[in-house]
């Protein structure tokens, strides 16, 4: 479903939990709704963005345009480690949407 409909604004959110990020990429449709695709490769439907914003944030997800490298060494990473996942098919996301790093930052 969300590879073949248009979207008008795409954001990856990271969570960390020690040395491992678990990325989110949330998408906002030309209806305003959003989805956020997530690790487990489900595709979570929002009824706008700010709903699904807060259910990021809830998860204790950021944005990961909004990180800067003091917010990023307090997670325990830098951010020249960090890329997100890419684009492509869903499919091809999934593996990618867990991140082992390597020794610490």
């Amino acid at each position: 479903m969300s590879g073949q409909q248009s979207h008008v604004f795409e954001e990856w959110w990271l969570a960390s939990l020690g040395r491992t990020i678990v990325w989110a990429r949330l998408r906002v449709r030309e209806a305003g709704t959003a989805e956020v695709f997530d690790s487990d490769g489900a595709t979570l439907v929002y009824d706008s963005e700010d709903t699904a914003r807060a259910m990021l944030l809830d998860a204790e997800f950021v944005a990961f345009d909004g990180l800067d490298e003091e917010d990023a060494l307090e997670r325990g990473f830098s951010l020249a480690e960090l890329a997100p996942p890419g684009t492509g098919s869903d499919e091809a996301l999934r593996p990618r949407m867990v991140q082992l790093l390597g020794g610490r930052a």
